[in-house]
């Protein structure tokens, strides 16, 4: 069974994640809730598969329930931080002041073996709540 979790986008200004996209180098991610993180001693190079339940703008207004899977990598300086590739970015036109509704299912290792989280429950420890989800200041996404 998974993790459910809804975090928040960490990265560079949108003017900054306009270039990363379009050159393929790291511009968003997300931290992984720290018990996973620590009960499952992600490494960097694994792999986080899940679903993609929704994303929220910075008004805290779901802006998309695209209910799809996805299997994005850890960062290559830890385990941690969960990269955002180019493509969800240009598709949800996400910046770091969005909030992501997700659910992790599994750890792919680097090596290829693939480890279930949490088998047979359900932990929902990561949750940002929606008031804390209306930003007063935030940048407004810059397309590639």
């Amino acid at each position: 069974m998974p993790e459910k979790c809804r975090v928040v986008v960490c990265g560079y200004d949108p003017m900054l994640v306009r270039g990363y996209v379009k050159t393929g180098e790291r511009a968003l991610w997300w931290y992984l809730p720290d018990e996973l993180y620590e009960d499952y001693k992600v490494q960097p190079g694994d792999k986080v598969k899940g679903t993609l339940l929704a994303v929220y703008n910075p008004k805290a207004e779901r802006v998309a329930t695209p209910n799809e899977h996805f299997t994005w990598p850890t960062s290559k300086e830890t385990g941690l931080a969960v990269v955002l590739p180019p493509e969800a970015i240009v598709k949800y036109e996400l910046t770091e002041f969005h909030f992501l509704e997700l659910t992790i299912s599994s750890i792919e290792r680097a090596d290829g073996r693939e480890e279930e989280v949490y088998p047979g429950e359900v932990k929902q420890r990561k949750f940002w709540p929606e008031e804390k989800m209306k930003l007063h200041y935030y940048v407004p996404y810059v397309a590639p």
